[in-house]
This record gives C-alpha cells, sequence and structure tokens, in this order.
C-alpha cells in the first residue's frame, strides 16, 4: 500500500500557487493541481496531475473535486487562488470588488464546503488558506485586494475553531512580496486614468508596488517552506513568509497608533508627501 500523501492546491497556474505545487511534488507529495487553464480531465504533466478548477464557479468546484476524489483523497488543501484590481477606493467599480472577493475568499469558501466533509469522514486533514501581509495592514491603492485578504484571516480563526473537534487543522500562510505573479491577475481598475483626482499619487505607488514585487524574495523558497511545515505532525495556524522590513512593518503597524502608521506608509508609497 503507497504511503504517499495527496495535497489539492488551487490556483496552479502560475505565481505562488504554481511554486508551492512543484516543491510538493518534490517534497513527495501527489499533486493534484486546479486552474482554469488546465484541461477539463485530469492530465499528469511535470510530475503533477492538473484538472481545470474555476474557484468562482459552483459547479467547477464540485466536478473538481468529484474528479480528484477518483484519483486521491485530500490529506491537505492548499488554496492559492488569487487575483487583484490595482485602483483608488473611489474608481474601483462594485464589480471589480465583487471579482476579487469572489475569487480570493468566496472561491476557498466553495473549495472548502466540498473538501471538509471529505476529511472529517477521513478522520482529519490539513487546511492551507493563503492571506497576505495585506491581511494584516492596508497600502494605497488595494482595497479591494486588502479586503478580501482581511476577510480571509476572520474566516480562517472561526474555521480553525470549529474543525478542530474533527482532527482538522487550518494555516494561514501571510506572503510578503515575492517575485511571481502576472499582470494578467493584477489589472488596473477600469476607471483609473491621467485625469483622475489621484493619478500623481497612484503613479507613485504602483511604481513602488512594482519595484518591491521585481524585487521580491524567491517564490521557491516559499513553496519549499511551506512543503517543510505540512510535514509536520501539527502546523502552526499563522505562517509569514515575508524580508525583515515586511516583518517589522506588520510589527508598527499593530503597535504604533493610526497616525503614525498613515506616515510612515505614505512616506514609503507616496514620493514627496
Amino acid at each position: 500500500m503507497s504511503t504517499q500523501k495527496t495535497v489539492w492546491v488551487t490556483g496552479a497556474s502560475s505565481g505562488l500557487g504554481l511554486h508551492t505545487a512543484m516543491a510538493l511534488r518534490d517534497d513527495g507529495w501527489r499533486v493534484i493541481a486546479g486552474a482554469r487553464s488546465f484541461a477539463d480531465s485530469p492530465r499528469e504533466e511535470e510530475g503533477m496531475i492538473r484538472l481545470k478548477l474555476d474557484v468562482t464557479d459552483g459547479e467547477s468546484v464540485r466536478e473538481f473535486c468529484q474528479k480528484a476524489a477518483e484519483i486521491a483523497a485530500p490529506d491537505a488543501l492548499v488554496q492559492c487562488a488569487g487575483m487583484l484590481v490595482l485602483g483608488s477606493c473611489e474608481e474601483t467599480s462594485v464589480e471589480e470588488f465583487r471579482r476579487v472577493v469572489d475569487t480570493n475568499y468566496l472561491g476557498m469558501v466553495r473549495m472548502n464546503r466540498e473538501v471538509l466533509p471529505r476529511m472529517r469522514a477521513r478522520g482529519g486533514g490539513k487546511i492551507v488558506l493563503f492571506s497576505s501581509i495585506n491581511g494584516l495592514m492596508g497600502i494605497p491603492f488595494q482595497s479591494a485586494y486588502t479586503a478580501s485578504k482581511h476577510a480571509i484571516e476572520g474566516y480562517a480563526e472561526c474555521l480553525a475553531l470549529e474543525v478542530k473537534p474533527f482532527g482538522i487543522q487550518v494555516m494561514l500562510v501571510e506572503p510578503g512580496d515575492h517575485r511571481s505573479g502576472s499582470d494578467k491577475y493584477r489589472p488596473h481598475a477600469a476607471a483609473m486614468s491621467e485625469d483622475s483626482p489621484y493619478a500623481k499619487e497612484y503613479a507613485d505607488t504602483t511604481a513602488k508596488i512594482h519595484h518591491d514585487e521585481t524585487n521580491g524574495s524567491d517564490p521557491d523558497a516559499l513553496g519549499r517552506k511551506i512543503a517543510r511545515t505540512l510535514d509536520r505532525k501539527r502546523i502552526p495556524f499563522r505562517k509569514r513568509i515575508a524580508s525583515a522590513d515586511q516583518h517589522l512593518a506588520v510589527y508598527v503597524h499593530r503597535f504604533l497608533g493610526a497616525r503614525i502608521n498613515s506616515a510612515v506608509l505614505r512616506k514609503y508609497y507616496i514620493r514627496n508627501k
């Protein structure tokens, strides 16, 4: 009988989801990877089983879980599917907010609703939810993304309390900036333009965001850290994977007042202000 453990990974076609899936594969897990760009039928490529999954579509989630379960039940579920929209709070449309929240947060809710009964039936499992440093603090012009990640933080606390009696563990991963992702999954709000009253500060901030991501941490190292953590019998509730200055920013945000936080963040993201 094979003792290989199985992990289902969402958002596994690019970015941190792809790097995490590859690290888990290299660590010896059987990886069933889900993404919208994958084929409807399971295909084994690059040592992973790839299967179509759109976390914003309830039927797609159900079909993925049914087909994946026919291959192997999940010992762990790692939820990485995500996107963001860059824009001012005022000029980001309700539909753009809805699309981000539907992918980042409600996508996790849909997956968990399908996976939890399977894990309860097996007597346990591990669920990893990708949050972000932005789940702990906001930065200018990422309000939709930040709101979705704050929602994940609160949801995960509730989930961990509820599923503990069933032997199911929950872990929040809070990444800082990493060299990964695609502009396809981080569009600008449609209403943003050079005529925007926020144009100057928006340009400064998005340039800084791009610089920090381009020069961010190694995504492969993040994947390896998650794989090592999942190998443990007990996993922590929170695992922040970020640079030293980003860890410091979280502590500053937590312990200093709103006025100081605002001054620090504006100085960092918005030049000459």
